[in-house]
């Protein structure tokens, strides 16, 4: 499932590349062909990203609301910019997914990112006429030969201006909704640091999980406590803090509960930089290589079931939880 940095970088693609201009909208699989009614022609003025939801704003004051889910993916297609984290420095196609990342230059300094600059991954490259695959993972393939090119597979809605083409498949929710609806739905979820005042979302995070008798590890899955964080984000935002995943909420240290969402606010930076979630701070030039390169190199806990803790050498356990695989170390996470 995409987690809350895929949406973020998402949400990046339409504004770089979508809007302010007209929009042809339709539904080639046929199941969203009312909705694409209500938005066909018009402009799209905003795109924005709160957790795991997106919502694109047109110009005529309705909205489109897309949930990823599990199985959830974009395709964008055409003269789009692509982000320098996904191209290799001598300009060849790359790819940042689970299998493997071309990487041309050295790691950024992981432990303090900040807001963006022209030389860092957050600067949208020079469009191309390509294909790019978003979703829990991001992947450049072949230069188009054709335009539009032809919809591939049960395509919900397609989006198309006269440079750019954007498809979503398999999302657990996709609807037009009012700019009223959008604030309801919005107002169901927790704080967001990529959206939310800092201080205000660690104030909100804090109080909720302070008082429920809920295993923390399933707080922070919870989208109605704190916006963006997955299976992946959980079991290493507890390990990083050392933290027992089946205690309550409300017996976790009020500085600990804080510390929880400084990371939060920490590692998504990091994942909407670099496209990747990577867990694992401070990493040298060799090392960061490696950890863009595959996932086994870029996680303390997560999927690491028997392998030895990085830290004490016990090995990671998993067990079921909430209906998701929880990943944590016996031993230092008491």
């Amino acid at each position: 499932m995409p987690e809350g940095h895929s949406v973020h970088r998402i949400a990046r693609q339409f504004a770089a590349n979508f809007e302010g201009a007209p929009v042809a909208v339709s539904s080639p699989q046929g199941r969203f062909a009312a909705g694409a009614a209500q938005l066909d022609g018009h402009e799209i003025v905003q795109a924005k990203a709160v957790g795991k939801q997106m919502f694109l704003e047109f110009d005529h004051g309705l909205w489109l609301r897309v949930h990823l889910g599990m199985y959830g993916a974009w395709d964008f297609a055409g003269d789009i910019s692509v982000d320098p984290t996904i191209a290799s420095a001598n300009g060849r196609m790359g790819q940042t997914n689970q299998r493997g990342t071309v990487v041309g230059s050295a790691a950024p300094s992981l432990g303090t990112v900040v807001g963006a600059h022209e030389d860092s991954p957050w600067s949208i490259g020079a469009p191309r006429r390509t294909r790019l695959r978003m979703a829990e993972s991001e992947k450049l393939e072949l230069e188009l030969e054709t335009w539009p090119p032809e919809p591939v597979g049960a395509v919900r809605v397609r989006l198309l201006t006269e440079t750019a083409c954007a498809d979503l498949r398999g999302p657990t929710a996709c609807e037009v909704q009012t700019v009223e609806e959008v604030d309801r739905t919005i107002a169901k979820l927790g704080p967001d640091p990529m959206v939310d005042d800092l201080a205000e979302g660690e104030e909100r995070f804090t109080t909720v999980v302070r008082r429920k008798p809920t295993p923390i590890a399933l707080l922070l899955m919870d989208q109605s406590v704190v916006s963006g964080i997955g299976n992946v984000y959980r079991a290493e935002l507890l390990f990083r803090a050392r933290l027992d995943p089946f205690r309550p909420g409300r017996e976790v240290p009020e500085e600990i509960v804080r510390g929880l969402w400084r990371d939060w606010v920490h590692l998504l930076r990091v994942g909407v930089e670099t496209g990747q979630m990577l867990t694992m701070d401070d990493l040298d030039p060799e090392a960061y290589a490696r950890a863009m390169a595959s996932r086994a190199d870029r996680h303390w806990v997560y999927h690491r079931t028997g392998e030895p803790c990085r830290v004490c050498g016990t090995p990671i356990a998993m067990t079921e939880l909430g209906g998701r695989k929880l990943y944590w170390c016996p031993t230092d996470q008491q």
